[in-house]
Protein backbone atom coordinates (compact mmCIF):
# COMPACT_ATOMS: atom_id res chain seq x y z
CA UNK A 1 0.00 0.00 0.00
CA UNK A 2 1.18 3.31 -1.09
CA UNK A 3 2.28 5.56 1.99
CA UNK A 4 -0.23 8.14 0.60
CA UNK A 5 -2.98 6.14 1.15
CA UNK A 6 -2.32 5.05 4.68
CA UNK A 7 -1.40 8.81 5.51
CA UNK A 8 -5.31 9.31 3.62
CA UNK A 9 -6.75 7.47 6.85
CA UNK A 10 -4.34 8.55 9.64
CA UNK A 11 -6.22 12.39 8.29
CA UNK A 12 -8.97 11.30 8.16
CA UNK A 13 -9.01 10.08 11.78
CA UNK A 14 -7.23 13.13 13.10
CA UNK A 15 -9.29 15.39 11.78
CA UNK A 16 -12.27 13.52 13.11
CA UNK A 17 -10.81 13.54 16.71
CA UNK A 18 -10.13 17.58 16.18
CA UNK A 19 -13.88 17.54 15.24
CA UNK A 20 -14.83 15.83 18.22
CA UNK A 21 -12.79 17.82 20.53
CA UNK A 22 -13.59 21.35 19.33
CA UNK A 23 -17.42 20.35 19.24
CA UNK A 24 -16.81 19.66 22.66
CA UNK A 25 -15.50 22.48 23.61
CA UNK A 26 -12.94 22.94 26.50
CA UNK A 27 -15.25 22.15 29.29
CA UNK A 28 -16.42 18.90 27.93
CA UNK A 29 -13.28 17.97 25.77
CA UNK A 30 -11.56 17.99 29.43
CA UNK A 31 -13.92 16.01 31.32
CA UNK A 32 -13.95 12.27 31.93
CA UNK A 33 -17.34 10.54 31.84
CA UNK A 34 -18.15 8.39 34.82
CA UNK A 35 -16.57 5.15 34.24
CA UNK A 36 -13.40 3.78 36.21
CA UNK A 37 -10.34 4.40 33.78
CA UNK A 38 -11.79 6.86 31.35
CA UNK A 39 -10.21 9.15 29.97
CA UNK A 40 -10.92 12.60 28.30
CA UNK A 41 -11.77 13.50 24.56
CA UNK A 42 -8.68 15.84 25.05
CA UNK A 43 -6.28 13.08 26.37
CA UNK A 44 -7.32 10.26 24.43
CA UNK A 45 -6.51 12.70 21.18
CA UNK A 46 -3.11 13.91 23.27
CA UNK A 47 -2.00 10.01 23.51
CA UNK A 48 -2.52 9.61 20.01
CA UNK A 49 0.03 12.11 19.08
CA UNK A 50 2.53 10.92 21.15
CA UNK A 51 1.61 7.09 19.40
CA UNK A 52 2.20 8.89 16.24
CA UNK A 53 5.44 10.86 17.24
CA UNK A 54 7.04 7.88 18.94
CA UNK A 55 5.98 4.89 16.44
CA UNK A 56 7.15 7.27 13.28
CA UNK A 57 10.06 9.40 15.10
CA UNK A 58 11.77 6.19 16.81
CA UNK A 59 10.25 2.82 15.04
CA UNK A 60 10.25 4.71 11.44
CA UNK A 61 12.90 7.06 11.03
CA UNK A 62 15.04 6.33 14.10
CA UNK A 63 14.62 10.22 15.27
CA UNK A 64 14.52 10.52 18.75
CA UNK A 65 11.56 11.33 20.88
CA UNK A 66 10.89 12.43 24.64
CA UNK A 67 7.47 10.98 25.66
CA UNK A 68 5.70 10.31 28.90
CA UNK A 69 3.33 8.06 27.94
CA UNK A 70 1.33 8.52 31.63
CA UNK A 71 1.01 12.22 31.47
CA UNK A 72 -0.81 11.98 28.05
CA UNK A 73 -3.54 10.27 29.74
CA UNK A 74 -4.07 13.11 31.83
CA UNK A 75 -3.57 16.14 29.58
CA UNK A 76 -6.08 18.72 29.90
CA UNK A 77 -5.78 22.36 28.26
CA UNK A 78 -7.78 24.62 25.86
CA UNK A 79 -8.72 23.20 22.40
CA UNK A 80 -7.88 25.80 20.44
CA UNK A 81 -4.07 24.96 20.52
CA UNK A 82 -5.31 21.05 19.60
CA UNK A 83 -5.43 21.66 15.87
CA UNK A 84 -1.72 23.11 15.70
CA UNK A 85 -0.59 20.73 17.86
CA UNK A 86 -2.13 17.54 14.74
CA UNK A 87 -0.81 19.55 12.31
CA UNK A 88 3.11 19.58 13.41
CA UNK A 89 2.75 15.65 14.90
CA UNK A 90 0.93 14.80 11.36
CA UNK A 91 4.09 17.13 9.45
CA UNK A 92 6.76 15.03 11.28
CA UNK A 93 4.97 12.09 10.46
CA UNK A 94 5.08 12.86 6.59
CA UNK A 95 8.95 13.68 7.08
CA UNK A 96 9.53 10.61 9.04
CA UNK A 97 8.32 8.88 6.05
CA UNK A 98 10.11 10.59 3.46
CA UNK A 99 12.50 7.44 3.32
CA UNK A 100 10.20 4.67 4.34
CA UNK A 101 11.85 1.59 3.42
CA UNK A 102 8.70 -0.57 3.94
CA UNK A 103 10.58 -3.83 4.74
CA UNK A 104 12.92 -3.09 6.59
CA UNK A 105 13.27 -4.18 10.57
CA UNK A 106 12.26 -1.00 13.08
CA UNK A 107 15.10 1.57 14.22
CA UNK A 108 14.41 1.68 17.51
CA UNK A 109 14.51 -1.17 20.38
CA UNK A 110 12.10 -3.49 20.25
CA UNK A 111 10.52 -5.36 23.42
CA UNK A 112 11.19 -9.07 23.34
CA UNK A 113 7.40 -9.49 23.40
CA UNK A 114 7.00 -7.77 20.34
CA UNK A 115 8.96 -9.02 18.28
CA UNK A 116 7.30 -11.42 16.97
CA UNK A 117 4.07 -9.19 16.50
CA UNK A 118 4.11 -7.57 12.55
CA UNK A 119 5.23 -4.38 13.76
CA UNK A 120 8.07 -5.84 15.84
CA UNK A 121 9.37 -7.09 11.74
CA UNK A 122 8.82 -4.10 9.69
CA UNK A 123 8.64 -0.38 9.27
CA UNK A 124 5.44 -0.96 6.77
CA UNK A 125 3.69 -2.73 10.30
CA UNK A 126 4.82 -0.25 12.38
CA UNK A 127 2.89 2.23 10.21
CA UNK A 128 -0.16 -0.10 10.25
CA UNK A 129 0.09 -0.29 13.92
CA UNK A 130 -0.36 3.52 14.07
CA UNK A 131 -3.34 3.62 12.27
CA UNK A 132 -4.97 0.78 14.17
CA UNK A 133 -3.92 3.08 17.38
CA UNK A 134 -5.75 5.79 16.00
CA UNK A 135 -9.22 4.34 14.55
CA UNK A 136 -9.48 2.39 17.92
CA UNK A 137 -8.94 5.86 19.36
CA UNK A 138 -11.75 7.50 17.67
CA UNK A 139 -14.00 5.16 18.19
CA UNK A 140 -13.37 5.35 21.82
CA UNK A 141 -13.40 9.37 21.56
CA UNK A 142 -16.85 9.05 19.53
CA UNK A 143 -18.12 6.80 22.71
CA UNK A 144 -16.86 8.98 25.01
CA UNK A 145 -18.37 11.98 23.47
CA UNK A 146 -21.72 10.69 23.60
CA UNK A 147 -21.62 9.81 26.89
CA UNK A 148 -20.45 13.49 28.22
CA UNK A 149 -23.16 15.08 26.36
CA UNK A 150 -25.76 12.48 27.00
CA UNK A 151 -24.54 13.25 31.14
CA UNK A 152 -25.06 17.13 30.39
CA UNK A 153 -28.61 16.66 28.91
CA UNK A 154 -29.25 14.85 32.40
CA UNK A 155 -27.63 17.83 34.28
CA UNK A 156 -29.52 19.96 32.88
CA UNK A 157 -32.55 22.05 34.58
Amino acid sequence: MPVEELLWFVDDCLSSMLDVVEGLGDDLANSRPGLAGANSPYAILTHCLGVIDWWGGVMISGRPVVRDRDAEFVATGPVSGLREQVRRTRDRLGDDLQQLDPQAAPVGPVDEELAGLPYGRTRSAVLLHIFHELAQHLGQMEITRDLLVAGERRAAP
